[in-house]
Order: structure tokens, then C-alpha cells, then sequence
């Protein structure tokens, strides 16, 4: 059965120090696999006996112990064709003065394609003589405790100097003695020291970090033996040395990366000193590489946003070393880094200003290095303070709309984003989306720059609302409405546009009608309308007559009105006294002096003494010519305003001195007539006036 139970793997090659005699065994351990190459004979040339009669060329001796019975083979295959080995078996439980005659022995002539040799379960020969073309014995069937020796050469005459390393694997039932493979005595597996090199299959690297360094070998033990107890290191500057033990490094060295140095473990059994598993040993290789690291310095850029003073600086990101398995910390005084206190923490977000922070480098193997990370602003954004003005919107004259993209705070051509306040532009929320047409009062908003590097600056766009200039002579004005008049915007302005197309500061000859004017000051243009009203016309209410005085009663229009029989004379007063009978025309007009009205009245013949006696002349007061006036009312009242009469149209209008059918009292009697004349006003006359009345009792 094959068994590849040995944790190090070693090879050996051209030996100069051989384990050549019997007395200076190698012991093998375990069913290790073996791989040497043979380079003349010990100190001794041994007496071997039976089929190797001849003596020792280049070998190499062998002890082990059997841990478990069984049967026990191996397989011997040099790495040449050219190689002649010859081997053979002492034992079992002998010494070296007294060796005996082997018990397996084999001397064949194996020069060839597939010159191995060795036992195995097939053979039946125990020993094969020089020449035979027999390469393999019978196994062994062995028990546990005994202890053999094997003996390896490799036959070379002057003909054939091949010198060629072998290798030897183990098998059959039988296990070989060892501490390593006994799980009761090797509790964990053995750390080799150092790290794998980048050729898996030379010997692993421990890192040193300067050059020379006092390197204290035994500083590796804790760590390799990994918590077993009861084995011993010691190391070697030769694989040889190491495999036998002898020379161990037993003080600290200046360690040399161009050798390669070697460690060698074997078990102490505290109860057995002479256990012959004490001379089992498990060697390792590993040499020395420098791992002193060479940091960059590095010069770190951020945002100093709004020039605060100060930017957020992302420490981790400096490129000082490029190997990710190194760790970094970071200082802001080389003091600090040198005493390792006071890092700087967190690193990804230091707020700082300008200057320099230091940064200790550790290497995945300890090695460490300085750098030094000089920390440096972006170029700031050059921004001013910014003032828009705009025309007040004529339907809420507080605002105005501005178009904060004309605003001047740069003039680099960057991206920008508008804020009602500061906090806003800072946080980067409740952006103006509206800053083509935005509609405010007088305030101020914030506009945030961005640059390349992903900085920004804020400035401060102030806006003013340019108010309404109107014009403040322009009025409304009332005229006759047959008349013109002169509209005046006033001066001041610098352009003026009037509704009929002049572009002169008034207008002229203008009737009654709404216009408008636009009036420019500045960039800003408002429109002003202005009303000519026609002047409202008065009325005249009503006429009082009273006998031959004449009161015209007016209402409407605008007073103080003027009065007129003739349109040319005009009076205050609106009675006209001594007017003789008659038709007459009267004229009235107000403050504005328009064209007057008129009206017709008519001053009646008075009628003062009626004698009701039948004869035909003076019997009646006779008021039946006004029959077609509307509303026409004809009363008669005493001296004691007593209505006595009133005529109607069943008595045509008409008072024949009596009342209730009988006649009244001899004397003077008032009476009134009013209508309301067929005119588009309905013009009220009242006339009044006093008659005498005699009749005979």
C-alpha cells in the first residue's frame, strides 16, 4: 500500500555530506516518499555481505521502524536510464557492528528504460546476484517494534559515471514507525514558517524589511510547532545538516536572502530517550526576501465648496502604495505618526484645510514605510455677486419676472442650479426649476456652480423690481359732448404711444371715448388709460307760474346751472318775474356750459273775476284747452288752502263758481293747475293763481 504521509517535501541532490554508513543512518519516518541522490561513501566502507560483495560506490544508509505489521515493499526509480542501484535489507532488531547478512538482497543489472527496482508482492526471489536481470525481491513480512536497515548505492565503474538522484515510495500493508503520523503525539499539523514563493517549488520566503538584518532563528519555533508538545527545531544551513541535525544555528545571524536555510523537527519522547522515533525528523526549506516597501508621496485634491476654508479630504484614496493587502493609517503631525497616536479617523472624510497629513504604510509581511499626502484645494470658482432688474408685472406690480440664467456671477461657462435660500443651494434641495421665467417680489435667490472636479461655489443674485412709473397729470376728464379737448401724459417719459398712433406726449382734438397710452421709462413701458367722459345734461323738473312770475326747476347736469329767455342773456336766478302772457321759450345749461336745453312754456291769460250769472261772459274759468296735458289737475281752494273744487275731464276743466251744486260765497277764492307736458322729460308745470268770484245771493 503506497503512503505519501511526510508533510515536507524535500529533494536532494548531489550530497557532499553523506549519510553514507550504517552508523549514521538516516531514519526514515512514516511511509515517506525518499528522493536522494547518492554521491560516494561514508567514512566506513561497511562490509556488506551477500549479493554486495563488492563494496560501497555512492550510497546512502537507511534505519526504520515497523509501527504496524504487514507486508512491506517499495519501489526504488532513479531519475536516469544510466543509474545501476543496488540495495539491500539487514535486520531485522540488529546493530551496526554486527549487521549479519542481508535479508533481502538485489544486485541486478537494471541499466535501461524503467531501471527501477525495489519489492514487491509478485517476486519470489529474497536476493538477486550482480548481473542478474531480476530487479525486485519478495516482500517483507514484518511486525511492529522491529527496527532494519536499508542500504542504497548507486554502482558506478569508470565506464558509466552516472550520478543520478532516485526516488523511493513505500507500500504493502505495514505501517513505518513515526511521531508525525501518530495523532496521539502530533496533535496539530506543523506551520511552516514564512509565505509560499511565487514558484511553488522553491523554498518559502520569510520577508525582512531592512537590509542586513539580525534575524533570531528560534522566533519561528512557537509558530511552526503550532501547540505540540515534546518536539524539538533546530535550524540549518544545509538540507544535510538538517536531516542528521548536526551544526543547528544556535545564535541570532545577519540572514543572507541569496542561502537557502533550513528547519529541522524531531520528537524527544520524555519517557524513552533511546525511542527509536527520536531520530525521525521532518525538515522544511525557506529562505530570506526583502520586503522593504517604497511608498510615493502624493499630493491630494478636494472641493473647497463656497470657499468655506476648508474641503473633505479622502485620505485612502492617495495612491502612496499600490499593494491593496497593505494597511494604512494616517496622522496629521510625523510626531504623532512615530508615537502611533492620534490617527485620523475616518480617513475617507477628514475636513481639513490646506497642508499636510503623514501616512504609515504596513506591508502584508510588517514592513513599513512614510509617505507624506499634501492636500490641496481645487482651483476655486470665481463667482460675483449678481443684481437683476425687471419691469413690474402690471397685474401684481410687487413682482416682475426675471430670467436668473442672464444673471452675471461667472464667467466661466458651467452648469448652474437656482435656490430660494442658502440652505438650499448647500443641500442641493427645492431647486427653482422655473429660473427662465421666474416670477418674484424684490428678494434674492442663490445660484449653485458646478465645476469639473464636481465643486461648486454659491453666489448671491439679488432682484429688484423696477416699479410702474404712470403718468400722474393724466386724468379723466368730462366735456360736453360735443366738444374736444387735449389729452397730456405729462413729461418724464422717454417714449410715449397713444392708442390713436401719436407718439407725442399729448394729444389733441380728441372727443369723448376711453384711450390709452403707453408710456416708457427706462427698459420698462406701462399702459395708462385715461376716460373722456361726456358731461351729463340737466334737467328741467318742473315749472312753477305764478301769475306772471315763472320759476324753472332743474336737476341733473352739474350746478351751478344758468338760465335764459332768449339765449343770449343769462341770468343765476331761476325766476323770471313780470313775464308777459304768452308763449316763451326758456334755456338752461350747467358748469360746463354745453349747448343749453329749452323748453316752451306758455303764460296763461289770467282769468281774476268770474260773475256766474248765466250771461254768457266771465261765467266760468275755462281750462279745457289743456285737456291733452298728462295728468292735467285743475283745483280750487279757499282762502284756508280747503279744497273746495276739483275739475276734471267730466267737467271739461271747467269752474262755473259753485261747488257741491250750489253756489259758493262772494270773494276770492285760489286755485292751481299742474300737468306734466307731452316732452321727452315729462316736464312738470304747475300754474297758480287767485280769482274773484261774485255771485248774487
Amino acid at each position: 500500500m503506497k503512503k505519501s504521509i511526510f508533510l515536507f517535501f524535500f529533494a536532494v541532490s548531489h550530497m557532499i555530506f553523506a549519510q553514507a554508513d550504517c552508523a549514521t543512518a538516516l531514519s526514515v519516518c512514516g511511509n515517506s516518499n525518499i528522493t536522494y541522490s547518492p554521491n560516494g561513501i561514508g567514512a566506513v566502507n561497511e562490509n556488506l555481505g551477500g549479493c554486495l560483495s563488492t563494496g560501497e560506490h555512492n550510497s546512502i544508509w537507511y534505519k526504520f521502524t515497523i509501527a504496524t505489521g504487514g507486508t512491506l515493499t517499495f519501489d526504488l526509480v532513479p531519475t536516469s536510464s544510466d543509474a545501476d542501484y543496488d540495495w539491500a535489507i539487514y535486520g531485522p532488531n540488529v546493530n551496526c557492528g554486527n549487521l549479519g547478512a542481508p535479508i533481502r538482497c538485489n544486485a541486478a543489472t537494471v541499466i535501461g528504460v524503467g531501471a527501477s527496482t525495489g519489492m514487491n508482492m509478485t517476486s519470489t526471489i529474497t536476493s538477486a546476484a550482480g548481473g542478474s536481470l531480476t530487479p525486485y525481491c519478495q516482500y517483507l513480512d514484518v511486525l511492529p517494534g522491529q527496527t532494519y536497515y536499508l542500504y542504497i548505492d548507486n554502482w558506478v565503474d569508470i565506464t558509466n559515471p552516472t550520478m543520478a538522484p532516485f526516488s523511493l515510495t513505500w507500500g504493502g500493508t505495514a505501517t513505518l514507525a513515526s511521531p508525525f503520523t501518530d495523532p496521539t503525539i502530533q496533535t496539530q499539523p506543523f506551520v511552516p514558517p514564512g509565505t509560499p514563493a511565487a514558484n511553488p517549488a522553491n523554498p518559502r520566503e520569510i520577508i525582512i524589511c531592512q537590509n542586513p538584518t539580525v534575524f533570531n532563528f528560534n522566533t519561528l519555533s512557537a509558530g511552526i510547532l503550532n501547540g505540540n508538545t515534546n518536539f524539538q527545531i533546530s535550524y540549518h544551513s544545509s538540507q544535510n545538516e538538517a536531516l542528521s541535525g548536526a551544526n543547528p544555528i544556535l545564535t541570532p545571524i545577519t540572514a543572507s536572502t541569496t542561502t537557502t536555510y533550513y528547519y529541522s523537527i524531531h520528537y524527544q519522547d520524555p519517557a524513552n530517550p533511546n525511542n527509536p522515533i527520536n531520530s525521525c525528523r521532518q525538515v522544511g526549506a525557506f529562505k530570506f526576501k526583502y520586503g522593504n516597501i517604497s511608498v510615493n508621496n502624493v499630493t491630494l485634491f478636494s472641493c473647497n465648496n463656497n470657499n468655506a476654508g476648508t474641503a473633505t479630504f479622502d485620505l485612502t484614496s492617495a495612491s502612496v502604495f499600490s499593494d491593496p493587502t497593505a494597511t494604512k493609517q494616517y496622522y496629521r503631525t510625523l510626531s504623532d505618526l512615530n508615537a502611533g497616536i492620534n490617527p485620523i479617523v475616518p480617513a475617507n472624510a477628514f475636513v481639513s484645510v490646506e497642508g499636510m497629513v503623514y501616512v504609515k504604510v504596513t506591508s502584508q509581511y510588517g514592513c513599513t514605510a512614510t509617505a507624506q499626502i499634501t492636500l490641496k484645494f481645487y482651483p476655486a470658482i470665481a463667482i460675483t455677486e449678481a443684481t437683476l432688474r425687471s419691469c413690474s408685472i402690471v397685474t401684481s406690480p410687487s413682482t416682475a419676472l426675471f430670467n436668473l440664467s442672464t444673471a452675471a456671477v461667472t464667467s466661466q461657462t458651467l452648469p448652474k442650479k437656482y435656490y430660494t435660500s442658502l440652505a438650499d443651494a448647500q443641500s442641493g434641495s427645492n431647486e427653482i426649476v422655473t429660473f427662465l421665467n421666474y416670477i418674484a417680489p424684490n428678494s434674492v435667490v442663490f445660484v449653485k456652480i458646478t465645476d469639473t472636479n464636481g465643486c461648486y461655489a454659491i453666489a448671491k443674485i439679488n432682484l429688484m423690481v423696477i416699479p410702474s412709473v404712470y403718468s400722474t397729470v393724466l386724468k379723466d376728464k368730462t366735456i360736453c359732448i360735443e366738444d374736444k379737448t387735449t389729452l397730456d401724459a405729462g413729461p418724464g417719459f422717454t417714449a410715449y404711444e397713444w392708442s390713436t398712433g401719436a407718439t407725442t406726449q399729448t394729444i389733441s382734438n380728441v372727443g369723448v371715448g376711453t384711450y390709452w397710452v403707453k408710456l416708457k421709462t427706462g427698459e420698462c413701458t406701462v399702459m395708462q388709460t385715461v376716460k373722456v367722459y361726456a358731461s351729463g345734461q340737466p334737467v328741467i323738473s318742473d315749472v312753477d307760474i305764478k301769475n306772471n312770475t315763472v320759476t324753472i326747476n332743474v336737476k341733473g347736469g352739474t350746478a351751478p346751472y344758468r338760465y335764459s329767455m332768449d339765449g343770449v342773456k343769462w341770468q343765476d336766478s331761476n325766476t323770471f318775474a313780470n313775464v308777459p302772457r304768452g308763449d316763451h321759450h326758456i334755456y338752461v345749461k350747467d358748469a360746463y356750459d354745453c349747448d343749453p336745453i329749452d323748453i316752451d312754456i306758455v303764460v296763461p291769460n289770467l282769468v281774476n273775476v268770474i260773475t256766474p250769472n248765466g250771461d254768457g261772459i266771465n261765467d266760468v274759468i275755462d281750462y279745457s284747452v289743456l285737456r291733452n296735458k298728462q295728468n292735467l289737475v285743475f283745483s280750487i281752494f279757499d282762502r284756508y288752502g280747503n279744497k273746495m273744487f276739483e275739475a276734471n275731464r267730466f267737467s271739461a276743466y271747467k269752474w262755473d263758481g259753485t261747488t257741491g251744486g250750489k253756489k259758493v260765497k262772494t270773494g276770492t277764492y285760489w286755485y292751481s293747475v299742474s300737468w306734466n307736458e307731452n316732452d321727452k322729460k315729462n316736464t312738470l308745470f304747475r300754474y297758480s293763481g287767485w280769482v274773484m268770484v261774485k255771485n248774487r245771493e
